[in-house]
């Protein structure tokens, strides 16, 4: 039961911490080339990683409150979204 809403916790911090991207890149080191790039592919694995981490969190744990159901959508769609992000800059 604690493991639970640890885990809940988690992926609701994951929801906001994508969001930080906006307030690094208004310095203007953050626009330089290879500081960027490696910033956007910090956070797209980021959103990967987080992606991944609710859905299994989901689906294994039984954890399906209402919380962890609203963070499966969210940290889903950040995931695609990363994924997406990560393939456009291998290409």
């Amino acid at each position: 039961m604690k493991k639970n809403k640890i885990i809940t916790v988690l992926c609701t911090l994951m929801l906001f911490i994508p969001w930080s991207l906006i307030v690094l890149r208004s310095n203007d080191w953050a626009l330089k080339s290879p500081t960027a790039e490696i910033m956007i592919g910090c956070y797209s694995a980021f959103m990967v990683f987080g992606g991944i981490f609710t859905i299994a969190n989901y689906i294994k744990n039984h954890n399906q409150n209402v919380l962890m159901k609203i963070c499966l959508i969210i940290n889903g769609m950040y995931g695609i979204v990363g994924a997406v992000a990560l393939l456009l800059m291998l290409i």
